[in-house]
């Protein structure tokens, strides 16, 4: 009747440790969550930021070559009759 008091008190212990073990897990596991959501909130406002930075280097790139600069004359007139285009289907559309 012993031993089954001893392997009854050893489950006891071993399950409270396995408790305890899971308390702790369940924490660590909370706290790396939050830190992700941190993370992906922090990488998606960068993102965005890069994206406005882009269109706006973009912008000056066209402007710089609409005013004379000569490395970007083919690229601005490239964009110019890619917006006439994009006008003339706007007008055809309007048309009908």
């Amino acid at each position: 009747m012993g031993e089954l008091i001893q392997i009854v008190d050893s489950l006891e212990n071993k399950i409270s440790k396995l408790l305890h073990r899971l308390e702790v897990l369940d924490k660590a596991n909370k706290t790396l969550e939050n830190e992700l959501k941190h993370i992906k909130s922090n990488q998606e406002s960068a993102q965005k930021t890069v994206s406005e930075w882009e269109e706006k280097y973009n912008s000056l790139k066209l402007a710089n070559s609409m005013l004379g600069s000569n490395t970007n004359k083919t690229e601005a007139k490239l964009k110019i009759n890619t917006l006439i285009r994009e006008l003339d289907y706007c007008i055809a559309q309007l048309s009908e």
